[in-house]
C-alpha cells in the first residue's frame, strides 16, 4: 500500500512548484533577485520553490509577473488550489458546517457512476440511517470542537443517498464484521440500521459484501475507510483529514487492494446472517 495516503498531495504541489522554479531560471533570476523583486525574503523563495510553503494566488501573480510569464498565472493559481484541495483537515472543510459538507459531495455522487467503498469501522454513508447518521455526526461535531448541527447534517446526508435508488449508477460496497458490532447512538437506533441493511443490501444496483472477523488467512489487514469514484478518484478518510488521490499509479494500487478485499467477503444469505445475529445481539 501507499506510504503515506497524502503523497498525491505533495506531488501536485511539488508540480507547481518546479514549474514555479523553471521560470524563476527561464528569466534569468536568482532566489534572491525574485525575492526583491516581489517583496519578500529570499527564504520565502525556496520555500516555495521546495513545496515546503504553498503560495497564495497573490504570490502566483507577483512571480509570473516578475518573470514575465503573466500569462501562465491563471492555470498555476488552478493547479496550486487544486493541490492544496487534495489533502484537507476536516476543521477547514466543516468550517460552514457538517450539513454543507454533506451537500458538497451532491455533485460528485451525481456524475459518479461506479461507487466502490471500504469501510473497517462505519456502515458507509450511503447505506446510513438518519438516526445513525445523526449519533455519528454528533460525535464528530464534538470531537472537532465545532457547532453541532447533526441533525440537519443527518437529514442532508440521507437525502445525497437516496441515489441508490436511481437508474444509471452501481454501488460496491465492502464492510468488516466488526461495523455490525460497534454501536452508535441507543440500541433502537444500532437496530433501525441493521434493519436497513437487509433492506438496501437486496437492492439491484447494491453488492453489499461483509468480511467476517473469522477468516483465517486473510489475503490483506483491515485498511483506512475509503471511497473509489469510477476510477478517476480515490477518496481517503483520515481521523484528521480527508485526502483525494487521482495519481493513476496509486488509484491502481487501491483498486487492487480493494479486489483482495472483496475476495474475503461473503454475499447474500451469507452477509444476512451474520447482520441477524448482530442484531439478536442487541437483545
Amino acid at each position: 500500500m501507499p506510504i503515506s495516503p497524502s503523497s498525491s498531495a505533495q506531488a501536485a504541489r511539488e508540480n507547481v512548484a518546479r514549474q514555479l522554479r523553471d521560470l524563476r531560471r527561464d528569466a534569468g533570476l536568482t532566489v534572491v533577485e525574485l525575492a526583491t523583486r516581489c517583496g519578500w525574503h529570499h527564504a520565502k523563495t525556496s520555500r516555495i520553490e521546495n513545496a515546503k510553503t504553498p503560495p497564495s494566488p497573490t504570490d502566483i501573480r507577483l512571480w509570473c509577473r516578475t518573470c514575465d510569464a503573466v500569462d501562465q498565472a491563471p492555470d498555476l493559481i488552478a493547479s496550486s488550489r487544486d493541490a492544496e484541495s487534495l489533502y484537507t483537515e476536516w476543521r477547514r472543510r466543516v468550517r460552514t458546517g457538517l450539513r454543507q459538507l454533506q451537500e458538497s459531495y451532491v455533485h460528485l455522487y451525481r456524475s459518479t457512476a461506479l461507487f466502490r467503498v471500504y469501510s473497517p469501522t462505519l456502515v458507509p454513508g450511503l447505506l446510513q440511517t438518519e438516526g445513525y447518521a445523526r449519533a455519528l455526526l454528533s460525535t464528530n461535531a464534538r470531537l472537532l470542537d465545532i457547532p453541532d448541527d447533526a441533525e440537519q447534517a443527518a437529514t442532508a446526508r440521507t437525502d445525497r443517498s437516496r441515489i441508490i435508488h436511481e437508474a444509471g449508477h452501481r454501488f460496491v460496497l465492502l464492510i468488516e464484521e466488526g461495523v455490525l458490532r460497534y454501536q452508535l447512538g441507543d440500541a433502537d437506533a444500532m437496530a433501525a440500521q441493521l434493519g436497513y441493511l437487509l433492506t438496501v443490501g437486496a437492492l439491484p444496483a447494491v453488492s453489499l459484501g461483509i468480511i467476517p472477523m473469522a477468516t483465517r488467512e486473510r489475503a490483506l489487514w483491515p485498511q483506512e475507510v475509503f471511497h473509489v469514484y469510477d476510477d478517476t478518484l480515490v477518496s481517503v478518510e483520515l481521523l484528521s483529514a480527508q485526502v483525494n488521490i487521482t495519481q493513476p499509479s496509486e488509484i491502481a494500487l487501491y483498486l487492487e487492494a480493494f479486489e483482495e478485499l472483496r475476495s474475503m467477503a461473503v454475499y447474500g444469505q451469507a452477509a444476512r446472517a451474520l447482520i441477524v445475529r448482530a442484531i439478536d445481539a442487541l437483545n
